[in-house]
């Protein structure tokens, strides 16, 4: 099971509770922000309306392509290193909102990470430093160190040591003398 903790709610589906679970005025605040940010081409503009606004965490150099789509909900749960890329349209939530109960868990991306295209990074889950996250992953379960990752369902492609093994040659990520 995914890093989340879990709020049964009673009668109606748990998303008709919502604005007893986040204040109105703070989705409404978070949605101005993340379009704005969403659509702006400065990377540093984009980290910095993120962290001020937002409260996430995000590391130096970390960079949020076009059309990423934060949780609008409770985006101060995710946490991404330095030197990160996060892909275009990827979406990450730190929320869901099911029938019986909704889920809240933090989202923590490591730093060196690199998350493709069309991703979705589900709450509860941790990716490690260094990892590579395939384009169009459904992200469901964590995500190990060094790790490259794709698929829906998401699964281990190599390991660390399988990609270092692949990568001893290679002239940009292989080892340099």
């Amino acid at each position: 099971m995914r890093n989340t903790t879990r709020y049964p709610v009673e009668g109606a589906n748990s998303l008709w509770h919502v604005y007893k679970t986040v204040p109105f005025w703070k989705v409404v605040r978070n949605f101005i922000v993340i379009q704005l940010a969403r659509y702006t081409p400065f990377l540093g503009m984009k980290n910095w309306l993120y962290s001020v606004f937002l409260g996430l965490k995000v590391g130096e150099q970390t960079s949020f392509a076009l059309m990423v789509m934060l949780d609008v909900m409770f985006p101060e749960k995710i946490s991404v290193g330095r030197n990160t890329v996060i892909g275009y349209n990827t979406t990450i939530l730190a929320h869901e909102y099911l029938i019986k109960e909704y889920r809240l868990g933090p989202v923590v991306i490591g730093s060196e990470v690199m998350i493709g295209a069309n991703s979705t990074i589900l709450p509860g889950i941790t990716i490690g430093d260094g990892a590579i996250v395939s384009a169009g992953t459904l992200v469901h379960k964590d995500v190990p160190p060094g790790a490259f990752v794709g698929g829906n369902p998401m699964r281990v492609i190599y390991t660390k040591e399988e990609l270092a093994e692949r990568w001893a040659d290679d002239a940009i990520y292989g080892k340099k003398d």
